[in-house]
């Protein structure tokens, strides 16, 4: 037999000085454990999921100054004479209330105290360059609800120019030019805001209500933020009742404008069919203080609420639905939801194709067929997310506008990716 090498006695000196001064315990372990023990192997965690990350500090988020006239300025005169950032309107209801979002993140932004521990997504610096995100406080929402809403009114110039001295101002921007945008958060609510130069800001951050108005050129679920309308009903604060099944006796609800555009012609068709039913009601309204008022009677006593779509594929019915829990019976065919991503909507909605709602009969069966149980287990999940689609100042945690902020957060890698490549490439998007 041939003697052994001396890197073979080497290797072996090395494993047997391991084995002497191994701690017991690991001795112990090394010898006693089976060879094959599948139920330990099961057991073990990876290291990561036995300590769960810690949360990200807030949002950096640098907010440009502009002049009142781009914002609380068209809230009325009280409101941009106050001292401090002024309180929405409470008179101001109805439409501009429902694209109020604008308005709530700013508000968001108004003072940088407070961290995630105040509630706080996202806090105001004042060092562009130490921020992560550009918010540009223009209410472009209100500005066409103030500035001639028939879009033939000749004071819809206000609005146009607006929008032009807006981008003369972005432009200007060294951190606009750096981006392009990319990283500049614009709302863009109202399906008809910033209707004249929207396609000049297609590569920034948009916040929207839904797809409906916009080309794929312009806004995608890639880049921009879905957020909720601004709830015009009041909020179902107390609702405990001991049988809430029995508490709401009415089977459907729907109080709205029937008569409306595109996918929304879907209202007149459902009157048709539903009014009249055993314990349906289906009126047609407008969003006045007493409608508003007999709406949320009428959401509270109702076990489901109708959702078809509206001149765009939302409305700011479904989160009225939502904070009366109402579970909602959703009709669109193409409707994008706020937050998708961290809730689902099937938990706590009824989805219906515009083809299944119109079927004679089916949806009037399919809810008159769902179980009390089902329907109690949909309405408590109801009531444990509505508090993500209420707007406050300041704001608390988890609630509608901090949302939004933590929807931007979601977006920016794509958007970062979309920054750092554009910086060094000759050919851009070779690819595409």
């Amino acid at each position: 037999m041939a003697a052994p090498s001396s890197r073979t006695v080497a290797v072996g000196g090395a494993l047997l000085l391991l084995l002497v001064f191994a701690a017991p315990s690991t001795f112990v372990y090394l010898t006693s454990a089976p060879a094959s023990s599948p139920s330990l192997l099961l057991n073990l965690k990876p290291f990561g999921a036995r300590c769960p990350p810690a949360a990200p500090p807030p949002l950096r988020v640098f907010m440009y100054d502009l002049p009142p006239r781009f914002h609380v300025a068209m809230m009325g005169a009280a409101s941009a004479s106050g001292s401090g950032f002024p309180a929405w309107p409470p008179s101001s209801g109805g439409i501009r209330r429902q694209h109020s979002v604008e308005y709530w993140m700013m508000a968001s932004l108004q003072d940088g105290g407070g961290g995630l521990e105040a509630g706080r997504e996202a806090v105001r610096v004042e060092d562009p360059d130490a921020a992560e995100a550009f918010f540009v406080p223009f209410f472009s929402s209100l500005s066409f609800n103030v500035h001639g809403r028939n879009m033939t009114d000749p004071e819809t110039e206000a609005d146009r120019l607006l929008q032009v001295e807006l981008m003369d101002f972005l432009w200007k921007s060294k951190y606009w030019q750096r981006s392009a945008g990319r990283d500049h958060v614009i709302p863009m609510h109202h399906p008809n805001a910033f209707r004249f130069l929207r396609d000049m800001v297609n590569a920034s951050i948009l916040i929207v209500a839904d797809f409906g108005r916009y080309t794929k050129e312009l806004a995608t679920l890639r880049k921009d933020v879905v957020a909720p309308y601004v709830h015009v009903v009041y909020s179902f604060l107390d609702d405990d009742p001991p049988d809430p099944f029995e508490a709401r006796p009415m089977l459907l609800f729907f109080r709205g404008r029937t008569v409306r555009k595109d996918e929304g012609k879907i209202r007149a068709k459902l009157a048709k069919i539903l009014k009249g039913k055993d314990g349906v009601r289906f009126e047609d309204s407008l969003a006045t203080g007493d409608g508003i008022k007999t709406s949320t009677e009428g959401m509270r006593s109702s076990k489901f609420c109708l959702h078809p779509a509206g001149d765009t594929p939302s409305s700011c019915r479904l989160f009225d639905a939502i904070v009366s829990h109402c579970v909602p019976v959703i009709i669109s065919s193409r409707i994008e939801l706020p937050f998708e991503d961290e809730i689902d909507y099937s938990e706590f909605s009824l989805f219906f194709s515009v083809e299944e709602a119109l079927r004679p009969d089916h949806l009037f069966n399919q809810l008159r067929q769902i179980p009390k149980t089902k329907w109690v287990e949909m309405w408590s999940k109801l009531k444990n997310v509505s508090h993500h689609y209420e707007f406050q100042y300041p704001p608390r945690k988890g609630d509608g506008v901090n949302m939004i902020w933590r929807q931007v957060r979601h977006k920016l890698p794509a958007v970062n990716l979309a920054i750092h490549r554009n910086r060094r490439l000759k050919i851009p998007d070779w690819w595409g």
